[in-house]
């Protein structure tokens, strides 16, 4: 993977980003940050993340001619090609790895929204694959368990639940090393309308009956009898029920509601994925990016690696001199 890289920046036909594309990139979203986020490298790439999420969101749907690139191919593109970058090149397995890692650490919030009978809960499909999962994402550093919950699910449901949200009502499972917390946000009508905030993060959104989802199984990925992929949302079913047992619900249930869920956007496109531009049904999406982890000390092989922040410091003094 480290031998990835683009030496010229005249235009290619191998569909890879220009020298002076990958230049812009770096020096916007990696150099021209504060100190403290160029100190360790969990921190640098979750830069590189973003800077590979405006690349396929922007650079890519602009000028189909370039190459979708997987964020560890970005990253090998990236250390190659930014000088303050090239003599960490040979470490980038295992820099990624790690890195991989450590994402894998970060505490999620979101919300599981319910409508006004307590029937029905929002679920959103991501953009590669067919999983569906409540709204939720990763903490920012340092930010509020539920100002992240908020953050999240307007970023992939256009709805805002800041008045509705109960900091006390939530459901909270561990998975491996990551906290998963889940505000539950009830009595949101049917018809409201959403729209994610966000491209290429999600492909459709829809409300399900709680009774068609299957409690979770010995089976890796859970599905309900409509044949979903409920991984993320089978384990926090049972701990819901009891919550709606504890709540006595504003509204009788519905007697005449489909079984299937209800869809209440998707986008247009059916090729998810691919390089082409693709058109939401309702209101046209906007970039937007997850944060930052919080702080925590890095792995023990983040230790083997001293980044050089020095260069780093000296070229944004250039840069903010010319």
């Amino acid at each position: 993977m480290s031998g990835l890289h683009r030496s010229s920046s005249n235009p290619s036909n191998d569909g890879l980003p220009s020298q002076e594309l990958l230049d812009d990139l770096c020096s916007r979203f990696v150099l021209n940050v504060p100190k403290e986020d160029l100190q360790s490298f969990e921190r640098i790439l979750f830069l590189v993340e973003y800077a590979h999420w405006y690349y396929e969101d922007n650079s890519v749907e602009k000028n189909p001619s370039l190459k979708s690139l997987s964020l560890k191919e970005f990253t090998c593109l990236l250390f190659n090609s930014c000088e303050i970058f090239r003599p960490y090149v040979a470490h980038i397995d295992d820099i990624f790895k790690d890195f991989t890692s450590y994402k894998v650490r970060v505490p999620v919030t979101g919300a599981i929204i319910l409508d006004d009978s307590y029937e029905r809960c929002l679920l959103v499909k991501g953009w590669k694959g067919s999983s569906w999962s409540f709204p939720r994402g990763k903490k920012n550093k340092d930010e509020e368990d539920h100002a992240c919950a908020i953050r999240e699910v307007l970023e992939e449901t256009g709805f805002d639940v800041s008045n509705l949200l109960n900091k006390d009502e939530f459901i909270e499972m561990i998975f491996g090393q990551q906290r998963v917390r889940l505000y539950v946000i009830a009595g949101v009508k049917e018809d409201t309308s959403f729209a994610p905030q966000t491209k290429k993060e999600i492909s459709e959104i829809a409300w399900h009956r709680l009774d068609e989802l299957q409690p979770v199984s010995d089976a890796v990925i859970s599905r309900s009898i409509t044949g979903l992929k409920l991984y993320m949302v089978a384990p926090f079913l049972s701990s819901l029920r009891s919550w709606i047992l504890a709540h006595q619900p504003p509204l009788a249930p519905k007697t005449q509601v489909p079984i299937k869920g209800i869809s209440v956007w998707k986008a247009k496109n059916s090729s998810i994925g691919s390089s082409t531009v693709v058109v939401a049904e309702s209101q046209p999406s906007t970039s937007s990016s997850n944060g930052h982890p919080p702080n925590p000390s890095p792995g023990k092989s983040f230790r083997n690696f001293r980044f050089d922040t020095t260069a780093i410091l000296r070229a944004m003094e250039t840069a903010f001199s010319v």
